[in-house]
């Protein structure tokens, strides 16, 4: 069933965000500039140049959809986006509001994920107040406001359970007051909620607090021109420091991906990568690792008006993936109709791959593939 308009309002709006985050003249607002389609953030050599975060929606590159429609020849190609934030420089004692530090680490508790900008570069010319380049320093100086802000989370929800918990029978307080402890004792080791290793129920007890330390990290590594493509000794230090946490490190150089963004001739961009030997932006790889972290997917839709990127969760439904399309999708919905990314370009058309058995009739409780191509049948 085709609906020829739909009302905006009964749309699944996914809206997942991922913060930039760092100290300040790291190369923050630069590296936003490069990746956001929206207005551009003043990047400038200024301590508290973003005071206010910006917000921009992202295009996140896939090749399978530019593959689709190279196959379907539509009308429209749409990618799926993703939000992404800059959020002002963070310094110092920023838990105890040095540098406006509890309006921006309010900022950061509202993103989904983190993405950490460290300065892997010497530029005596870009301001920077905690002395000689020290990558690990850095990071740690970030960790340590951020794992401070939560311990004061948590040491006073701990006073407001300590009662309940040692009088009377209530067992899910006494359950609360020993998952607090053990976050307590674990951030005032110096660890992050994240390394923690709390289960899903175990979380629940926290969830109100919206923990900073407990949610995912991609770490940049903001090299200089030079060491774009082998990286240096500073991004090296970074890389070593973050393998216990098993985060990823990309490395890219701020200033020389935002040109690239800012260049709207396809055949200029494509000479300006060519001369620095770049196959594709370093962005392209920050996006997508970003898109990961959130723990999406994505599914297709395929047809001659438009070819279509959706996001969903990983592990959602049939009838939850319909939903992002329409809600009336999700509550009429009866069956759909399912081709695998590799048998779609295999056979180079959905009316191929039904001849050739390999469209599939699949129910409300089958789980969505990243790269399904779906076509769902729904009654309201």
């Amino acid at each position: 069933m085709v609906i020829p308009y739909l009302c905006a309002s009964n749309f699944y709006i996914m809206a997942l965000q991922a913060g930039i985050v760092g100290l300040p003249n790291v190369g923050k607002s630069t590296l936003f500039n490069a990746v956001s389609n929206s207005a551009k953030a003043q990047a400038s050599n200024y301590r508290f140049c973003t005071i206010e975060p910006n917000v921009g929606l992202v295009d996140v590159p896939d090749e399978r959809l530019n593959k689709l429609a190279e196959l379907v020849l539509p009308n429209k190609v749409i990618p799926t986006q993703m939000e992404i934030v800059d959020i002002a420089g963070l310094v110092k004692g920023a838990s105890k509001g040095e540098g406006l530090g509890n309006k921006f680490l309010g900022n950061i508790r509202e993103v989904d994920a983190i993405i950490h900008v460290i300065r892997c570069f010497e530029d005596e010319n870009v301001l920077r107040e905690e002395g000689a380049i020290n990558p690990v320093a850095d990071k740690e100086i970030i960790e340590t406001e951020l794992q401070l802000k939560d311990l004061e989370s948590v040491e006073k929800k701990l006073q407001r359970v300590e009662k309940m918990a040692r009088v009377g029978s209530d067992t899910k307080a006494k359950a609360e007051f020993e998952i607090l402890q053990r976050c307590q004792n674990h951030l005032m080791a110096g660890k992050s909620i994240h390394s923690l290793g709390l289960s899903k129920e175990d979380k629940a007890a926290v969830a109100d607090l919206f923990l900073l330390t407990d949610k995912p990290v991609l770490y940049v590594a903001n090299v200089d021109e030079a060491s774009m493509h082998t990286g240096n000794a500073f991004s090296e230090q970074l890389r070593k420091a973050v393998e216990a946490e098993g985060a990823q490190v990309i490395v890219m150089c701020n200033n020389i991906e935002a040109q690239i963004a800012e260049m709207d001739n396809a055949d200029d961009k494509q000479m300006f990568m060519e001369e620095y030997k770049m196959t594709e932006p370093a962005l392209n790889r920050l996006i997508q690792s970003a898109y990961k972290l959130l723990n999406l997917d994505t599914y297709f839709t395929a047809g001659v008006q438009e070819v279509r990127a959706w996001t969903i969760h990983k592990g959602w439904k049939a009838p939850q993936a319909a939903s992002v399309i329409h809600t009336d999708f999700e509550k009429g919905f009866i069956k759909a109709e399912v081709i695998a990314y590799e048998d779609f370009v295999k056979y180079g058309s959905e009316a191929a791959c039904r001849d050739n058995g390999r469209l599939r009739i699949e129910g409300k409780e089958y789980l969505v593939k990243d790269g399904d191509i779906m076509h769902f049948r729904f009654n309201v």
